[in-house]
Formats: structure tokens, C-alpha cells, sequence
């Protein structure tokens, strides 16, 4: 079965494959995948009913963040480890409605709280290519089962690069659009002026047609905007050729860093023969700078902001109103045992600075601080924004990391960081495909100004189409 969204929607309009074959072909490749690579929290046994619509029978998985009503639905962390739902996310519902089969509900770093995939309760989601390194996180097991070949797309969230670094380890697409183009409804909130919904897929055509039926303004989601006038599958026709993009030196050249690995040096030549190529097809890609002091508080005031939002939007996990409840002597025991035993030691981790960063004493030096950082940061993107059409950079240092992390590169924070820009301002970003460093995928990242995902996207299929990564299924074992 040809695993791209175009493609199997020709075969179903021709009746060469049932709602009842694909669901039963696609399942045998989950359980295979959730063997090979631990991606899923649940497989669906049964089937929904047929509903026509843009996306008829096209099989997806959902990150298990995502509200489904009836459905377990964990966040992947034990205090919510046998919770249904009583209601469905605005994405959810919207994708029945499509006609598309949910296969299942895909395993993450725990509550969207991490970059490894590693964090998980049912444990950690290895990357198709390399089952010895991370597939990226925290949209872990969506990235690895789309390129598996399991399924032509996977949904995922975005606080920081988290539907974008997975898809580079992953070898495919990744993109989460503008702030508030798909409602937020019924995903499990991390910092809320900072998630994003994502699509994971093998090609921009396909999560072009995805997001088509996933924006819209929604009474249930504040932060959402009318996008009826931005259409994306349409965008894709036309010719930019003349587009206009900036890199950031300080990010690409080699002398930025001390004793660079041989696998960092290789990454950036790609990139430097990558922006050749463009530059043959007649788009202009100039070198900017940034001050380098605020690119080194990037990594810093993400931290900083996300962990004080994550402690408020965390703080209904007691054990009292759903979770496993401990059986001790009162109330205060309760919470104390639930979350104590309930999180993982990153999770706690990350709520402690942020009860630390919002204490009264701290405000004005930790928090506000990163909030002026953040502002510092966006404002400049506006700048370069008001010259280019894009920003292009590598979106890591090389491939996927081993599983226990052991082989960081040491200097290269920002490299390995700058995408969370993406998410200070809520601009579009897309990340795709740009070959292999040592056997492992590896991509490059786009990111335009707010409300400017036509031109990003037709920028990143014009140039996907110069390169011969379009489709890719990971061939590891």
C-alpha cells in the first residue's frame, strides 16, 4: 500500500481498497512498528464508521495528548495512566469528520515535557532508522510510526521544536503553522503561549492537505483566527523562485564552534550545498547575524517560561479528580503520593524551576527577565522578517542521539535549539528532509512571519522537489 495521503485517496475513490483493508493492513504494521519501536500507548481493535469527507479512509495515529472521548488517553505518564476521556479534542473530531481511521493513539515524552522520546510510562520509542538512537520528542512515536510507513500522517504538539526535530530524526516532514490556525481544544496544555498542534507526514503536500481540514476558528479555543482565506494545497502551485531567505551565521558557520565533530562539520557542509542549490534555482538565501549574547539565552528563557506555565497547567494532577488515587491517610498524603510516584524525575524536575522561577522573589530576575529575552528575540524576527521571506537553518547538529544521550555535542545549544523561535512568536515553521550524516536522517528548518504559511509552504515544496528524500520510509531494524 503506497503510504502517502494522494495516493491512497486515487485507490479509494477507485474502490481498490475498503475501509475494513486498510484498517486491518495498516493495524498489522502498528503492532509490528509498536515491537520495533515502542510508538504506541493504544491500537485500536475496532474500526469507526465510514464518513465521507477530504480524508475518507486514510488511516493516521494521534499523540496521547490529544482528548478522545472513550479512548484511553494518558499523556503518556502514570498519574493519568488509565484515564478515558469524556470528551473529544477540535482535532479529533474534525479528522472524523474528514473520514479519516484513527490506528492509534501514539506514545510521547511524558506530557509533552521533553526533546528524546525517552520519558514515556510504557517506556522509550526508538527511531525506525537506528532502533539504538531517539526518534526526537516529544512527538516520539507519531514521528517514528509515520516513518515507519505505518501510516501517511501523525498529529503532534509543539511547545519547542517538538513536531519538527522528531521529523528530522526521522527523515520526513514536520510543520505546525501559525499560533491559533488549529485549535487547541482538548490537547493536554505544556506552556500555553507556546503549544502548537503539528503534522508529521512523509511529504509538504500531504500536510498541506492536512491542515486544510484541521484550521479554523473555534469558539472552544480563544486563541484561534479566522484562516478561511489561507489555503495551503493551493499555495503549493506556485513558483518561488524568486524567494528571498537569510541563515544566521552565528548558527552555520564552523568557526562558531570549538573542536567541531567530524558529524557537525559534515551537517553544515550539507546544509552550505543545500543553499547552493537553491541559489541555482534563483532564490536568494544571505547571511544575517544576531547578537550572540541573545541567541546564547534562547535555550535559558524557554526553560524559564515554559516550566512556570507548566506548573500552573499541571497543578490539577492531584489524584483527587482522576489519576490512581493512593490509598493513604488524607488529602495532602494523597496529592503528596500521586504526583511523588506519579511523575517522572524530569517532570518534577521542570516543575520545581517553575515554582522557583515564580516565587515572588524570583519573578523579576527569572521570569520577567526571560519574558523581555523572549520579546528581544521576536522582535528581531519581525525585523528580518520585513527583508525575507524565510529564515532556513539546520534543525541539529547531526542525526538522532543514542537512546541514553551519550554523545551530545558539547557548544552546540543553540544549533540544537533555535528552533523553539519558532514558537516565542508563533511564526510557521516547517522542517523537511536533507539526506543522511553517518547513515541517520538529518533535515533543514523554514520559519516565516505570522500568517505567512502559503509562502512557507510553497518555499519548503519547492525545494523538497529538488532533492530526492520526497516519500522516504525508514529501511532500519
Amino acid at each position: 500500500m503506497n503510504c502517502e495521503i494522494k495516493s491512497m485517496l486515487e485507490k479509494v475513490e477507485h474502490r481498490e481498497l475498503t475501509r475494513e483493508q486498510i484498517f486491518q493492513e495498516v493495524k498489522e504494521k502498528a503492532l509490528h512498528n509498536q515491537k520495533l519501536c515502542n510508538s504506541f500507548v493504544t491500537i485500536m481493535d475496532d474500526i469507526s464508521e465510514e464518513i465521507e469527507g477530504p480524508l475518507q479512509n486514510i488511516p493516521y495515529v494521534l499523540k496521547d495528548n490529544f482528548s478522545t472521548k472513550g479512548i484511553l488517553t494518558t499523556g503518556s505518564s502514570r498519574t493519568l495512566e488509565n484515564y478515558v476521556p469524556v470528551y473529544n479534542s477540535t482535532v479529533y473530531e474534525k479528522l472524523k469528520n474528514a473520514g479519516a481511521i484513527l490506528i492509534g493513539k501514539t506514545a510521547m515524552d511524558e506530557f509533552g515535557l521533553g526533546a528524546t522520546g525517552t520519558t514515556a510510562h510504557t517506556g522509550m520509542q526508538k527511531n525506525p532508522w537506528d532502533v539504538t538512537r531517539q526518534a526526537g520528542g516529544s512527538s516520539s512515536g507519531s514521528a517514528a510510526s509515520v516513518a515507519a510507513g505505518v501510516v501517511p500522517f501523525g498529529i503532534g504538539s509543539d511547545t519547542g521544536d517538538s513536531v519538527r526535530k522528531p521529523a528530522a530524526y526521522c527523515g520526513i516532514v514536520g510543520y505546525k503553522p501559525t499560533y491559533g490556525m488549529i485549535s487547541r481544544y482538548g490537547l493536554y496544555p505544556f506552556a500555553s503561549s507556546m503549544d502548537h498542534v503539528g503534522v508529521l507526514s512523509r511529504s509538504v503536500y500531504d500536510v498541506a492537505m492536512v491542515v486544510d481540514v484541521l484550521k479554523g476558528k473555534d469558539d472552544k479555543d480563544m486563541t484561534t483566527f479566522d484562516s478561511s482565506m489561507i489555503h495551503l494545497e493551493d499555495s503549493l502551485k506556485k513558483e518561488r523562485n524568486q524567494a528571498k531567505l537569510f541563515y544566521l551565521k552565528e548558527i552555520v558557520d564552523i568557526d562558531s564552534y570549538e573542536n567541531p565533530s567530524d558529524e557537525l562539520r559534515e551537517t553544515l557542509t550539507q546544509f552550505e550545498e543545500t543553499i547552493e542549490m537553491m541559489r541555482n534555482a534563483g532564490m536568494v538565501v544571505e547571511e544575517q547575524s544576531m547578537d550572540r549574547a541573545l541567541l546564547e539565552a534562547i535555550p535559558a528563557t524557554y526553560t524559564c517560561i515554559t516550566c512556570a506555565e507548566a506548573t500552573s497547567n499541571l497543578s490539577n494532577l492531584t489524584g483527587i479528580i482522576f489519576g490512581p488515587q493512593p490509598k493513604v491517610a488524607n488529602m495532602f498524603e494523597m496529592m503528596k503520593e500521586h504526583r511523588s510516584n506519579g511523575f517522572s524525575p524530569l517532570i518534577k524536575r521542570r516543575l520545581v524551576i517553575g515554582s522557583y522561577v515564580l516565587q515572588k522573589e524570583n519573578q523579576e530576575k527569572y521570569f520577567l527577565n526571560a519574558q523581555r529575552v523572549r520579546h528581544l528575540v521576536v522582535e528581531k524576527m519581525n525585523d528580518f522578517f520585513e527583508q525575507y521571506d524565510a529564515l532556513i537553518l539546520p534543525c541539529s547538529s547531526g542525526g538522532a542521539k543514542r537512546l541514553d544521550g551519550s554523545d551530545l555535542v558539547k557548544g552546540t545549544e543553540v544549533l540544537e535549539n533555535h528552533m523553539v523561535i519558532g514558537n516565542f512568536g508563533g511564526f510557521p515553521s516547517i522542517t523537511i528532509p536533507n539526506g543522511f550524516v553517518n547513515g541517520l536522517p538529518i533535515g533543514i528548518n523554514f520559519t516565516a512571519k505570522v500568517k505567512d504559511d502559503e509562502n512557507l509552504l510553497s518555499i519548503a515544496y519547492q525545494v523538497e522537489g529538488m532533492m530526492d528524500y520526497h516519500g522516504q520510509i525508514a529501511r532500519g531494524e
